[in-house]
């Protein structure tokens, strides 16, 4: 069994529905503190996900010293601009009028911690290609996902109606739900932490 050191039902229905035995013991980090440090020094996008998953998987480590702890972050960058999960519709919907007939770029991060030290760690990488979809499509695709949206970096759940928004989609699907699930598996066969 693994921990998995996030909150994300995204995360956790990926290793549910891939029959990994996991429990989950999450640790608050202050993203937007660290998001802004890292900005400020110059750091590209996917060493602040990378980071992120570093802090989150290392605090809980340090909780669970015998056991392999997984956590993961991801970001979504567009034309040089880091966006974050929204936090409310009027967010959701000013992010996606933004994004929309823009290709943006998701990078999920997955950090292994083993002992209160990183073992593994991977950065898998998704190109999206959002359509330019009408003022009208917006607005029912809000009332109809509603609040569930805030939870996602990009304010769309592609396992969802969210595909609608998308004329092109390149790169793994589980990097783009926010965990490049094939590589942490791998890891944990070579591990033995799953059944061959």
């Amino acid at each position: 069994m693994i921990v998995l050191a996030s909150g994300s039902q995204a995360r956790a229905q990926m290793l549910r529905d891939a029959g990994v035995a996991f429990r989950v013991d999450t640790s608050r980090v202050d993203e937007q503190s660290v998001k802004a440090a890292m900005l400020a020094e110059g750091a590209p996008p996917r060493d602040i996900a990378d980071k992120l998953a570093e802090l989150k998987a290392m605090r809980v480590s340090l909780r669970n010293s015998t056991e392999l702890v997984l956590a993961g972050d991801q970001v979504l960058v567009s034309g040089g601009e880091l966006f974050d999960k929204p936090a409310d519709l009027d967010g959701a919907r000013e992010q996606l009028r933004a994004l929309r007939g823009k290709t943006h770029e998701l990078l999920s991060a997955a950090v292994i911690f083993e002992a209160g030290k990183p073992v593994w760690r991977h950065i898998g990488r998704a190109q999206l290609i959002m359509r330019p979809f009408s003022d009208t499509f917006l607005e029912d695709y809000l009332r109809n996902e509603g609040e569930g949206l805030l939870s996602s970096v990009g304010a769309y759940k592609l396992e969802g109606r969210g595909a609608q928004l998308f004329s092109r989609v390149q790169g793994d699907f589980f990097t783009v739900l926010g965990l490049p699930l094939l590589e942490v598996l791998g890891f944990l066969r070579a591990r033995g932490e799953c059944i061959e």
